[in-house]
């Protein structure tokens, strides 16, 4: 028997494309605008909501029986802030520089939307393996596209991506700065987020028009 059925394959990629998260269900867009200016930044916030939103799944898809439905949203808002503080400690711990730079917006992963909205919508009906690629999938769906805006406002609003730069050296015009090239400073702006998650459904939709909504 294979390990992945077709509805399991499902649920891992189509939040990648066909119902992504930020660029379908238009959620989780805070994030986006505010931790995006590094590269490195919107992986670590990548990597955190895929540990929260897997394990979260997995708890609340073994509890689902026992969770009374009058108190089940407190029940969800205290497992996934028992994970996101483990991934506060983890990042102080381990990555303290970057985790300043994070700074609420971790605490923040415990209000995102997409996360409860999985918990409430998927786990607490369906077994622990299909809600863990749940999970998974939604995750990935919502940092593919963290990490497809970082890439983009770094680049071009420092010339660097995870710090190294990749474009010369601004000051000593090596590079495309030789030639006249200039960072565009508007891309390190929150506002500039916006305008490049506008962009990617813009092409998601050109690409597939079945996702565009008629009015």
């Amino acid at each position: 028997m294979a390990l992945l059925s077709k509805k399991d394959t499902n649920l891992l990629l189509d939040p990648l494309s066909d119902n992504n998260p930020i660029t379908i269900q238009v959620l989780g867009i805070c994030s986006a605008l505010a931790i995006t200016a590094e590269l490195k930044a919107s992986i670590v916030m990548a990597i955190s909501v895929l540990f929260v939103m897997g394990m979260g799944n997995v708890v609340i898809s073994l509890m689902r029986n026992i969770i009374p439905s009058k108190i089940r949203i407190i029940v969800q808002l205290v497992v996934v802030a028992t994970l996101v503080i483990i991934v506060d400690q983890v990042l102080k711990a381990f990555a303290y520089e970057l985790s300043k730079t994070l700074s609420v917006f971790v605490g923040l992963i415990i209000t995102n939307c997409i996360i409860m909205g999985r918990f409430e919508a998927f786990a607490l009906a369906n077994g622990t393996w299909r809600s863990f690629l749940d999970g998974i999938g939604n995750a990935a769906g919502y940092g593919v596209i963290l990490v497809i805006i970082g890439f983009f406002r770094e680049l071009l609003g420092s010339g660097t991506l995870l710090g190294y730069k990749v474009l010369g050296d601004p000051i000593a015009k090596t590079g495309l700065y030789s030639i006249g090239y200039e960072n565009n400073g508007f891309m390190l702006l929150s506002p500039m987020a916006l305008i490049v998650v506008g962009l990617i459904i813009w092409v998601q939709r050109s690409r597939n028009k079945a996702l565009i909504e008629e009015n």
